[in-house]
């Protein structure tokens, strides 16, 4: 039986060796430097489906949209028009008696993506004009896969909080990729080294922006949500995905969970991984 810490690091090595892809244009969406959205034009067909893209990282600082450019790069070749969204990660600074980057930032964090997601219609009709914003769909991995659930969120969010939406946001529906989609568990398996209790803010108000920012408190939204997930993963584990889906089920929403044998957290955003091509086809039975 493979290692699982061995399997872990050729996946994460495979899925970071690919050189970085250049975006076709770069605009911003506000004046911190990290509020910046690369496109991608789709390589192939006209009048695409939009994806919008948002990068994992464990909300972390020294993650950035960079990483994930090959796998934006694989749906602009599969024909989708990307948008690939910065956003506002954690500061280097001591984290809760350790050392390194915390994770997130609150409020910015989710301040930029819903911007990013307020501005995108009109960047998209002058930096992606073959794109067709009837036809979009979130995506995300990890933390990413996080952001872009609860993107799809905003119109359930609780009232007199700054990002709600009046109505369901124009979406095809959101694919999640390994998400770190329901805080409880995540918490319990202290999933990438206690990132969710970073992003909240650790302390009494930790469960009270919990409500705010945990997708598994904001439910139904009514978007057609899949999510897809290693069996192997031990970055995200499986037991946190099953736990949204449940979540949901007990709201009365079905979520679409994808589960892939002998697959990793890597391979999802892999374009030389098998497992790159099923999110590829999620994505488009979703959006075309």
């Amino acid at each position: 039986m493979p290692d699982p810490a061995a399997r872990d690091a050729a996946e994460e090595a495979s899925a970071l060796s690919h050189p970085a892809v250049d975006p076709d244009s770069t605009a911003s969406y506000g004046a911190h430097p990290d509020q910046i959205v690369d496109f991608y034009a789709p390589r192939e067909g006209d009048r695409a489906p939009l994806v919008v893209v948002l990068h994992g990282g464990a909300w972390r600082a020294p993650f950035d949209r960079r990483h994930i450019t090959p796998f934006v790069d694989f749906l602009a070749r599969r024909g989708f028009a990307v948008a690939n969204v910065e956003y506002r990660r954690g500061r280097d600074i001591p984290a809760q008696g350790g050392s390194g980057p915390v994770a997130g930032r609150w409020p910015e964090t989710f301040d930029d993506v819903a911007a990013a997601l307020d501005a995108l219609p009109a960047l998209v009709r002058t930096h992606l004009p073959r794109a067709d914003p009837r036809r979009t769909v979130v995506t995300g991995h990890s933390a990413g896969g996080h952001l872009a659930l609860w993107a799809a969120a905003r119109h359930v969010l609780p009232a007199g909080a700054p990002w709600k939406l009046e109505a369901p946001p124009v979406l095809r529906g959101v694919v999640a990729l390994a998400p770190i989609a329901h805080f409880e568990r995540a918490v319990e398996l202290d999933v990438c080294g206690g990132a969710v209790t970073q992003l909240l803010g650790g302390g009494a108000e930790a469960a009270a922006r919990a409500g705010y920012a945990d997708p598994a408190a904001l439910l139904p939204t009514g978007i057609a949500t899949a999510v897809v997930q290693g069996r192997e993963d031990t970055v995200v584990p499986q037991a946190v995905a099953e736990a949204y889906v449940d979540a949901a089920a007990k709201a009365g929403e079905m979520v679409g969970l994808t589960l892939l044998d002998d697959v990793g957290h890597f391979p999802l955003i892999d374009p030389a991984a098998d497992a790159c091509a099923v999110v590829a086809e999620e994505i488009a039975q979703l959006a075309w």
